[in-house]
C-alpha cells in the first residue's frame, strides 16, 4: 500500500491522498481504563486492553465485509467494557451497502445490526445513548437513523434533519441532546432525546402520555455584536424555543394520522419541518405542523397556584412543545374585539422564579402531570432575595395594571350599553318626523336619555384619555402621562434585569399607582352618579339594560 514508487499506477501521486494505511478512528472506552480501539482506512481494526502495551487485530472476525473497507467510526459500549459498535464505509469502490456491527467480547465475535434492508446509504457514524443501551443513532450518507431495540429495527429520523451525510454523532451526557455533524449542511441539535428511551408501541398508542419533563435552565439573551436590526443581507439562524421541553403522545379518533393527510396538508407539514410540533409557547398562538386538535397545558408553582395556561394544536402520535418559563400575561382591556379579559388563553408575561413547577396536560377527559425544576441562569449575579423582590414588585405592578384594564373594560361596556339603550328607546318610543323638538311623552323620554348619554360619554372620554391613548385618537399624541403607559414604563424598566428593584423604579411605580387611584375614584363617582341616574331613567322607560356591578379598585 505504501510502496507507490515501486507499485506505481497509471499516474504517480506523492501527495499522500491515496497512500492509505492511516488510522482514521480512535475510540477509548468510557468505562474501562486501558481499553482502546482504532480503525484504519485500509480495513484494519485493532484493540488494546492494556493501554497500548499490546494490540490485537480483530477485523478478521467480521463477516460479509469486503477486505480493506474503511472504518470511519467506532463507538465503545457505555455499559460493557468488552462491547463496541463499528461502521464500515466502502463507497470509494462504488459499494453503497451499509455495514454496522456490534461486539460484546472485545471483538472476538461480531453481530451485524444493519444492512441495506434496514437503512439507506453507506454508514458513516454510530452512537449509543448513555442511559438506554438499546437506543442507537446511526448516520449514513442519506441522513439519521434511530433504533430503540439495540439495532433490531431502524427508522429514519426526518424531523428537522435533512437527507444529508451524517458524519458524527454524540449524545450530550448532561443535557441529553443529540448533536449531529453533517457534511456541508451545518450542525444540528436534537433537543432532549430522553423520550426515545424505552419507547415502544404501547406508549405510542396511549390516549395521552406525557413524558417526564426535564429541568429547564433560564437564561437572558443579550444584544449580539452584529447589527441590531439585521436586513435581508445578514443571515441569522432560527433559535431553539427557550424553556421547558414538553413531549406528549396524543391519540384520538378525531385526530388524523399523517397517513391520512391531504396533499396540501403534507406540503404544509413539510414546510414546517416534518411531523413534529416545534413552535411551542414561544409562539403565542401555538402553531402545529399538520391538521389536528388541541391540548390544554397549565403550569402550577410550588404552592399549587396555576400561573400559566395555554393551548397547543397536536397531531396523532408524538408531539413536542415548550413552555418559555413565563407566567400568564396580565389582563388587558376588553374593547369588544375579543382580545381582552374575556379571552380563554392569554399571551405569556413575566419570567417565573427558579423553583419547582408542575406541568399538566389535558386532552378531553385525560390528564397527565410532571414535576420539574426551573434552574437559574448560572451567569447571573442577582441573589434569590433580589430576584424575589423584583418578581413581587412586577406582580404588584401587574395587579394595578389589571385594575386599570378592568376600568377600561367597564368604560367600553358602559358605552355599549348607552348605545343599546338609546337604540331600544328609539324602537320603543319613536319620534315622529318633524316632532324632534316637541316635549311629547314619547319624545321627551328619548331626548332625556340622549342628553344624559351625551354627558356620560364626554366624561368617559376624559377618564379614558387619562388612562391610555384611545384607539381612535388622531395623530401621535403625548402618552407618558397616561396611567397605562406609566405602568408599562415602570414594568419594562424593572424587567430589564433580575436585580432588586431600584428606588427610582419603585418611586415611579408609586406615582403611577397614585395616578391610577385618582382616575378610578373619578370613574367610581361617575358610575354611582350619572350612570346610576341613567340606569334609573332606562328602567323608568321600561328598558332593562345596564346591570349594576362593582367598579374596579386597586389591589
Amino acid at each position: 500500500w505504501q510502496r507507490q514508487a515501486e507499485s506505481g499506477g497509471l499516474t504517480l501521486d506523492v501527495t499522500g491522498a491515496e497512500n492509505f494505511t492511516t488510522i482514521v478512528s480512535i475510540a477509548p472506552s468510557p468505562i474501562a481504563d486501558g481499553v482502546l480501539w482504532v480503525g484504519t482506512d485500509d480495513g484494519r481494526l485493532h484493540i488494546t486492553r492494556d493501554g497500548g502495551e499490546s494490540w490485537s487485530s480483530v477485523e478478521g472476525n467480521l463477516r460479509d465485509v469486503p477486505d480493506n473497507t474503511w472504518i470511519p467510526h467506532i463507538e465503545p459500549s457505555r455499559v460493557d467494557a468488552g462491547g463496541a459498535f463499528i461502521v464500515l464505509d466502502d463507497h470509494r469502490r462504488s459499494n453503497w451497502i451499509p455495514y454496522a456491527f456490534r461486539t460484546d467480547d472485545y471483538g472476538a465475535h461480531w453481530t451485524r445490526i444493519a444492512d441495506e434492508d434496514d437503512v439507506w446509504g453507506y454508514a458513516l457514524s454510530i452512537a449509543q445513548d448513555p442511559v438506554d443501551q438499546d437506543l442507537l443513532f446511526m448516520g449514513t450518507e442519506f441522513g439519521l437513523w434511530v433504533s430503540t431495540d439495540g439495532g433490531g429495527d431502524w427508522f429514519k429520523w426526518t424531523h428537522g434533519v435533512p437527507t444529508v451525510g451524517v458524519r458524527d454523532l454524540v449524545v450530550h451526557p448532561r443535557d441529553h441532546d443529540l448533536v449531529i455533524g453533517t457534511h456541508g449542511r451545518a450542525a444540528y441539535i436534537l433537543d432532549d432525546v430522553s423520550p426515545l428511551r424505552g419507547l415502544d408501541g404501547e406508549v405510542l398508542n396511549e390516549r395521552l402520555h406525557l413524558f417526564p419533563v426535564s429541568d429547564a435552565l433560564q437564561y437572558r439573551s443579550r444584544q449580539t455584536g452584529a447589527s441590531r436590526f439585521p436586513g435581508h443581507g445578514e443571515f441569522r439562524g432560527e433559535s431553539r424555543p427557550t424553556g421547558a421541553i414538553i413531549t406528549v403522545v396524543v391519540n384520538s379518533d378525531q385526530v388524523p394520522h399523517p397517513d391520512e393527510w391531504t396533499e396540501r396538508e403534507r406540503q404544509e407539514a413539510a414546510r414546517a419541518g416534518g411531523a413534529q410540533v416545534t413552535s411551542g409557547d414561544e409562539a403565542e398562538d401555538g402553531e402545529a405542523d399538520g391538521p389536528g386538535t388541541s391540548v390544554v397545558l397549565s403550569v402550577a408553582d410550588e404552592s399549587g397556584s396555576v400561573i400559566r395556561t395555554w393551548e397547543e394544536e397536536v397531531h396523532l402520535g408524538l408531539n413536542r412543545v415548550s413552555w418559555n418559563l413565563r407566567r400568564d400575561g396580565f389582563k388587558r382591556p376588553d374593547t369588544g374585539q375579543g382580545e381582552g379579559e374575556e379571552s380563554d388563553f392569554r399571551p405569556s408575561g413575566i419570567r417565573v422564579l427558579p423553583g419547582s413547577y408542575t406541568l399538566t396536560v389535558t386532552f378531553g377527559d385525560h390528564e397527565e402531570s410532571s414535576t420539574f425544576s426551573v434552574l437559574a441562569d448560572p451567569r447571573e449575579t442577582a441573589s434569590p432575595e433580589d430576584r424575589s423582590a423584583k418578581y413581587d414588585a412586577l406582580v404588584a405592578a401587574g395587579a394595578v395594571r389589571e385594575s386599570v384594564a378592568d376600568a377600561l373594560s367597564l368604560i367600553y361596556r358602559i358605552r355599549a350599553d348607552l348605545k343599546a339603550s338609546l337604540e331600544a328607546a328609539e324602537r320603543l318610543y319613536p319620534v315622529a318626523e318633524g316632532d324632534e323638538d316637541q316635549d311629547t311623552e314619547e319624545g321627551g323620554a328619548e331626548v332625556g336619555l340622549e342628553e344624559q348619554a351625551r354627558e356620560i360619554r364626554r366624561q368617559l372620554r376624559e377618564i379614558e384619555e387619562r388612562l391610555w391613548v384611545p384607539d381612535d385618537t388622531k395623530g401621535i399624541v403625548y402618552s407618558d402621562d397616561r396611567v397605562w403607559n406609566r405602568l408599562g414604563y415602570a414594568m419594562g424598566s424593572m424587567q430589564s434585569s433580575w436585580d432588586a428593584p431600584t428606588g427610582a423604579q419603585l418611586a415611579y411605580l408609586a406615582e403611577a399607582e397614585r395616578a391610577a387611584s385618582d382616575v378610578l375614584r373619578d370613574l367610581d363617582d361617575l358610575y354611582v352618579g350619572e350612570v346610576a341616574s341613567f340606569r334609573g331613567a332606562v328602567r323608568a322607560a321600561g328598558l332593562m339594560l345596564m346591570p349594576e356591578e362593582d367598579t374596579p379598585v386597586l389591589p
